[in-house]
């Protein structure tokens, strides 16, 4: 029987030589998310608790980002457990919370989520006054329990940034720094722990998502730029074509994905995902990619700095997330199913053991 209860850890090795991409493989792409029209999809998530013993309890994310780039509309569920919708932070990060009794026979809860989404890109020669109130700019400069800002954290941005005078120059380093000094690493179970102290001490820079984006955030945080991690998953292929950026509408168990965002005054919230940088240089093709002047990397190096595709929804931006009810230890993020029994906490980088699946529908106009 597999081991529902193992817990998360990330696991990755210090990267090789990599030879230079096939010339099959470096043909000319395009990758340049613009804001247009809006997206409607119909999220689902279908939890069936495989194995429980005892009472259970089970949380779903449940969509709460609203923005210029995202709308969470409405959400409905069925379960024969019950039912309680829940916020936990500041952010008000929704959650939806089943309790099953030991007497529940097959357990199961399925949420469905309507979102709308879009592309977005900043337009760097367009300046604006963009004001953050002091409660939030303190707010996402704090650390977290897996994203301190002082140390070696700070010492590493510092080093990143050098002479750069301006948060635009700043931000435009730290990004370069981690998408050259990060690697994908696909042995990473889930998306990873995103533990950057870690991965700095270690000098292991390899992961995913959780990872690398948490990096990126930590040291914007520690040199004074706010910066937060955004949470959720793909939904859609990608318009751009390519496939490591793009969700199976049928089966986006494994299509969880969080994101970045940095605050400038000039330019207000700016998207940044140097994690999908580093996905399609490790994953588009069978050989490890190794320069962004590649021409199938290119592209989306230049797009993912200020800009992101909207076939991804956001479920929350919340970190050291407590789970109302929990009788364990918070959760560095929420972007997986959750679910405890006397046991303790299922795996929820299992999800055909735990077992859950999550679909997509678009809803055309």
């Amino acid at each position: 029987m597999p081991n529902r209860r193992h817990f998360l850890s990330a696991a990755a090795a210090a990267a090789g030589s990599f030879s230079l991409p096939l010339a099959a493989f470096a043909q000319e792409r395009q990758f340049a998310p613009m804001p247009g029209e809006w997206r409607t999809f119909d999220v689902t998530t279908r939890v069936d608790v495989n194995l429980s013993q005892g009472d259970t309890r089970v949380w779903l994310p449940v969509p709460s980002v609203n923005t210029d780039w995202q709308r969470s509309l409405e959400s409905s569920f069925a379960t024969n457990g019950a039912a309680t919708r829940v916020t936990d932070g500041r952010e008000g990060t929704g959650i939806l919370q089943v309790d099953f009794a030991e007497a529940v026979k097959q357990p199961y809860v399925e949420l469905t989520s309507r979102v709308q989404t879009r592309n977005r890109a900043v337009d760097w020669q367009q300046k604006k006054q963009a004001q953050l109130e002091a409660a939030d700019r303190a707010y996402w400069l704090q650390p977290t329990v897996l994203i301190p800002t002082d140390g070696i954290v700070r010492e590493t941005a510092l080093k990143a940034v050098g002479d750069a005078r301006t948060d635009e120059e700043k931000v435009r380093r730290l990004y370069d720094w981690v998408v050259h000094n990060a690697f994908r690493e696909p042995t990473t179970r889930g998306c990873g722990e995103g533990d950057i102290k870690t991965m700095l001490e270690t000098g292991n820079l390899g992961g995913k998502c959780a990872d690398i984006n948490a990096l990126f955030v930590g040291l914007a945080r520690s040199v004074g730029i706010p910066a937060r991690d955004v949470y959720g998953v793909r939904l859609a292929p990608s318009a751009f074509g390519y496939k490591t950026l793009s969700g199976n509408s049928a089966s986006l168990k494994g299509s969880q994905h969080c994101r970045a965002e940095v605050f400038l005054q000039a330019h207000g919230w700016v998207a940044m995902d140097p994690a999908d940088v580093a996905k399609v240089m490790r994953e588009e093709t069978p050989t490890w990619i190794k320069t962004v002047s590649d021409p199938l990397i290119a592209p989306v190096y230049k797009g993912l700095y200020g800009g992101w595709e909207g076939n991804w929804v956001g479920f929350n931006m919340a970190h050291d997330v407590a789970l109302p009810g929990s009788r364990l230890g918070k959760l560095g993020f929420l972007m997986y199913p959750i679910a405890e029994d006397k046991q303790g906490r299922f795996d929820s980088y299992a999800p055909d053991d735990f077992k859950y699946q999550i679909t997509s529908k678009e809803i055309k106009a």
